[in-house]
Parts: C-alpha cells; sequence; structure tokens
C-alpha cells in the first residue's frame, strides 16, 4: 500500500471562533460541534479538514508547543471569480477577522488576498484573472 494524505490537521486554540471563521468559508462541520474537542469537515475530493484544541494535542504529546515566528502551513480557498475574491475578503474582515493583505492582482494572473484564522494560520483567496 502506498500511503495517501487524507486530512489537513489544524490546532486551534478556540473552537467556536475557529469554527466561525471556516464556516464563513463554506466548510460544513456537524451541529454542536463547537463544544467538542475535535471536529472535521469533508472537503471535496474525500480529503478532511481537521480542527483539535491544544489540550487534544497534548493528550498525546504532552510536550507540544505553538509554532513561533509565523505559520508553518496554509490553505488556499478558490473562488469563483476576481469580485467573489474581493467579496469574500471583505465579509470576513467585517465579521472581525484579521485581513492580512487586501485583494490585489497578482502578477501570476490571479486575484488574491491573504487572511489569517483564528490561529494566526495562512488562508489565501484565488481567483484566475480572466
Amino acid at each position: 500500500m502506498t500511503p495517501r494524505i487524507d486530512a489537513i490537521g489544524i490546532v486551534v486554540a478556540d473552537i467556536p471562533r475557529s469554527l466561525s471563521f471556516y464556516r464563513r468559508l463554506g466548510l460544513e462541520f456537524p451541529d454542536g460541534a463547537e463544544t467538542a474537542p475535535h471536529v472535521e469537515a469533508q472537503l471535496p475530493g474525500g480529503m478532511r479538514l481537521l480542527l483539535d484544541t491544544v489540550d487534544t494535542v497534548r493528550s498525546f504529546d504532552p510536550s507540544w508547543q505553538p509554532p513561533t515566528g509565523g505559520a508553518r502551513a496554509g490553505l488556499a480557498f478558490r473562488c469563483d471569480s476576481p469580485a467573489e475574491v474581493d467579496k469574500v475578503y471583505a465579509e470576513m474582515v467585517g465579521a472581525g477577522f484579521e485581513g492580512h493583505k487586501d485583494p490585489w492582482d497578482a502578477e501570476w494572473g490571479q486575484r488574491y488576498a491573504l487572511l489569517h484564522d483564528p490561529d494566526g494560520n495562512a488562508v489565501d483567496l484565488f481567483a484566475p484573472s480572466p
């Protein structure tokens, strides 16, 4: 058997705040997940996004510490159009989440914007430019 990637896991400090962030980006988590120490969202193509509390991770890795000096991983969400990049970015920032870089027309042919999730992880929004 060849190992294959099945899930992306993120350690979060505040499950309800993280759920609010990722639900606004269209991910579906079970109702009542706000009180769970571990939650999952099914992603297109069969992958899953896992959110675990710090306490959950420390239950099997007691010496775990959050990374310092910036996020070590990021997620990128494809939007349907450049206008949707602008709209989603404005909605996220308007909801109180951290915008890192306002939308711009990137030289590589995409409309692009940068957010941070509640734990400082990089979350990109992009769409191909016409």
